[in-house]
This record gives C-alpha cells, structure tokens and sequence, in this order.
C-alpha cells in the first residue's frame, strides 16, 4: 500500500490577523485533506475578530487559530508559499525545497472604515475562496 504525501501550503501575510488566516482556513475547506495547510505573518499581530466572524458566517471556524510569525517556520518544505499582500512578497523569505511562489495581493480588510469592516473581511473572504478554487482545480 502506498502512502501519498500531502502538498504543503504556506500562506503569508503581514499580521497573519485576516488575509492568510482566511486563506488557511479555506483551502482546508475546499480541498479537504488534499495539502496541510499553515499561515504565518512578516509580523504577526493577532488574529481579527471580523475575520473569525465572516468565516463563521459561512460555517468555517478559525477562532482557535493564533497569530503565528513566518520565523517559525524557518527550514521547513513548502511545495506552495502563496503570498496574499504585496508587503509579504516583498519580504518573503526563501523555503528550502524549491516550492512554488504564489501570489495574489488582496485588499487589507482591517484597513476599511470601521463601520464597513466587515462587509470588506465579507468580499476579500469570497475573492480569496475564488482563487483558491481555481488554485485547487490547477494544482489536482
């Protein structure tokens, strides 16, 4: 019987409190058990309560997750790092393993007016789920 080794995707952004964090959560969503999935931030600052919110909204739960820096994942394999601002491609550091770089810059939900916060974290959740179904349907 032969074991088949699962891709391993890393989503990058600044705060690792939005954007990748909704990133993670979705691709273990849509591709089920098909990569391990992880997000780490250039500079971590705490996971978003509207981002915990829109996710929930659609019956995903990422309320466990923790704001975790790109610095703890230092030396391990990724087949995929998939930057999701412009500030995280900039500072992307190298992975070992020659994995593939992605990147598609999404808006900065937590930058919206308040009051309009969570209908932006509501838009950039589903402009993130596009994109990783296309990456799902191109990468199976």
């Amino acid at each position: 019987m032969t074991m088949t080794k699962r891709q391993r995707v890393l989503f990058l952004c600044t705060g690792n409190s939005a954007r990748s964090q909704m990133a993670e959560g979705l691709l273990r969503h849509i591709a089920g058990d098909q990569f391990d999935v992880f997000s780490a931030g250039t500079r971590p600052v705490g996971l978003n309560p509207n981002a915990v919110t829109a996710m929930s909204e659609i019956g995903i739960n990422i309320s466990g997750s923790r704001s975790k820096s790109v610095d703890e994942f230092a030396g391990q394999r990724f087949d995929y790092v998939f930057t999701v601002c412009d500030n995280a491609k900039e500072s992307c550091p190298v992975f070992p393993g020659g994995g593939k770089k992605l990147h598609e810059s999404f808006l900065d939900p937590a930058a919206a007016p308040v009051d309009k916060q969570l209908g932006v974290f509501r838009e950039i959740r589903d402009q993130i789920a596009h994109r990783l179904r296309k990456f799902v349907r191109e990468e199976s």
